[in-house]
This record gives structure tokens, C-alpha cells and sequence, in this order.
């Protein structure tokens, strides 16, 4: 004879019935609204005790940098222009404040005057030194000026009379 565990043997007087195991038996008996927990909505939001006050983040924008109205700033131009007279220093000093670089060619002037050259870059030093910008020479007939916001790299070199010599180094080899 075999023993079946979840069959009760046959009676003659009780109809048959399906036999369930114990934990289906449960899932029938409970309603089926009951059956899904409520995982998703507790992992989602956790839970706050009515002490603590839940943070609201704030999103500050980015602000641009104020510029200054006496100088619009759109774009920077590189023009090279000749000095043949004085009155050329105020057209230079205009581009300059517009935020322009000019490469200012001295010969025209030089051919005239070599004392009116020095006089247009000491002014134009002057005005250099007054707004912030840079000024340079370029070789023995150009300046190079340039306004606030630009800078003329320069290469260091030590002075004539500096202990530093020229001369080359012995080697090891």
C-alpha cells in the first residue's frame, strides 16, 4: 500500500477534493489586493518622522560676469596700422579702448621726425600703463599695443652686466 501525504485515503461517504498544499491555501483565503506589498511605493519615498522636515533643493543659475559698460565687449580685432602723423596717436588709443590689438608701424613717422616717434610712444606708453593694457616693441619699426584683458609674453633674459655668462657650459662626456 502507498502513502501519499497529500491524499487522504478514498472514503466512500466524502466526495473528493483537491488537496492544496499549505502555503497556497494561504494565497486563496487572503483577498487578492492583499497580495502585493507595497515595496515599490516605501523604496521610492522613504519614510519622514513628523520631527524632521524634508529639504527642498534649490537651483541657484549660473550668473554671467557684469561687464563694464564703457567697453563692450564683443569681439577682438588684430589691425595693423601705420603712424605718419601725431594726430594718429587718438585713432590708436580709440581701438585700443574698443578692445582691439594694434600692431602700429613707426616708419612713416620715423622718415619726418625722430623726436615726434618719441613723443607718440611715450604717449602711447602713458596710455598703456593708464588703462591697464600692455605695450612692446616688435623688432626696430613696430609696437605692439594691446588692451586690459591681453598681455605680450616677454622673454627673460638676464642683464649685460649679470654674473650669468653666455658662454657654453663644459659637459661630463
Amino acid at each position: 500500500m502507498k502513502f501519499n501525504l497529500f491524499h487522504k485515503p478514498k472514503q466512500q461517504s466524502e466526495p473528493e477534493k483537491p488537496v492544496v498544499p499549505p502555503q497556497e491555501e494561504q494565497k486563496e483565503e487572503t483577498p487578492a489586493v492583499a497580495e502585493e506589498p507595497k515595496q515599490e511605493e516605501t523604496a521610492t519615498q522613504p519614510e519622514i518622522s513628523p520631527e524632521v522636515a524634508p529639504v527642498q533643493e534649490t537651483v541657484v543659475p549660473l550668473q554671467e560676469p557684469k561687464q563694464e559698460a564703457a567697453q563692450p565687449v564683443s569681439k577682438t580685432y588684430l589691425k595693423a596700422m601705420p603712424l605718419k602723423e601725431l594726430t594718429d596717436i587718438e585713432n590708436v588709443k580709440n581701438e585700443v579702448t574698443n578692445g582691439n590689438i594694434i600692431i602700429l608701424r613707426v616708419t612713416p613717422l620715423a622718415n619726418k621726425s625722430i623726436d615726434e616717434v618719441k613723443s607718440a610712444v611715450n604717449q602711447l606708453y602713458e596710455f598703456s600703463e593708464a588703462t591697464g593694457g600692455d605695450i612692446a616693441r616688435l623688432g626696430e619699426e613696430r609696437v605692439v599695443i594691446c588692451p586690459k584683458n591681453i598681455r605680450i609674453w616677454r622673454e627673460k633674459t638676464p642683464a649685460p652686466n649679470s654674473s650669468v655668462s653666455n658662454e657654453a657650459l663644459p659637459t661630463a662626456a
